[in-house]
């Protein structure tokens, strides 16, 4: 299907005005897909897939025309802005789904807490393919990078099956620079660097530590720091094939 044919929803967990969705709707645009873009109104960076409030209230909206795309935000999360695009809130549902560019790596198992993947798993679980997007900076430099591979990536998604969700870590380095391409395993949890302190004033708070040593060779973790474009698919929610809780529980009640 030619891109102009296909409907692509840009969303992130950033914001509407975030410059990493402001670099990348152009990019997608550019390829002549017809963009929908539709994120929070501010910054809801680790929100998860939560759609907390989502039935049965009216949902405060805004919009702002950008380079020849309107940018559209919503009072809630990447997942309710993936939601309510997926049931025709703006119109026609989306093709295909977008989300980023992230202010940020999202590595690990821990991303299951990322807003920006969060997002594209809310897609799949509608029947939509859909790619989320990193960069490895706080305050990037080359956000074109990051939108470039976005767009090859969504590409090469559009004719795999219905569900298929990538999510990618683009270094914050020079197209020309970077160190290729991988598929990276996902680094484990007992990687997380956020550890539990108290603050001055005596409450519970979280911050995180650097990276902790021996990391794992192959990760998105390690290959990334070395300068590759890391390439993960993932999956959301599934059920195990197994029915031994399910036996046991039963006769325990019997």
């Amino acid at each position: 299907m030619a891109p102009e044919q296909l409907r692509v929803l840009i969303t992130n967990d950033d914001g509407y005005q975030a410059p990493g969705i402001r670099a990348l709707a152009p990019a997608i645009a550019e390829l002549g897909y017809d963009v929908l873009v539709v994120a929070p109104l501010d910054d809801q960076s680790g929100v998860g897939s939560a759609r907390a409030g989502m039935v049965g209230r009216p949902i405060r909206t805004a919009t702002e025309d950008f380079g020849g795309i309107t940018y559209t935000g919503i009072d809630g999360t990447p997942a309710l802005a993936v939601t309510l695009a997926s049931v025709g809130a703006f119109g026609a549902a989306p093709d295909l789904v977008v989300s980023g560019i992230n202010r940020g790596h999202n590595v690990g198992v821990p991303i299951f807490h990322s807003g920006t993947v969060a997002a594209a798993l809310t897609a799949a679980g509608q029947g939509t393919s859909a790619v989320a997007v990193s960069i490895d900076s706080e305050d990037p430099s080359y956000w074109g990078t990051a939108a470039t591979v976005a767009g090859e990536a969504l590409t090469w998604i559009v004719p795999e099956p219905t569900g298929t969700v990538l999510t990618i870590n683009v270094p914050d380095r020079p197209l020309d620079q970077l160190a290729g391409v991988r598929h990276a395993s996902l680094a484990p949890i007992k990687r997380s660097r956020i550890v539990g302190t108290t603050a001055p004033t005596g409450e519970p708070m979280i911050e995180l530590e650097p990276p902790a040593a021996n990391p794992v060779a192959d990760s998105d973790e390690v290959l990334l720091s070395s300068g590759f474009v890391t390439v993960t698919p993932i999956i959301g929610i599934r059920e195990v094939n197994d029915d031994s809780a399910a036996t046991a529980l039963a006769k325990r009640l019997r």
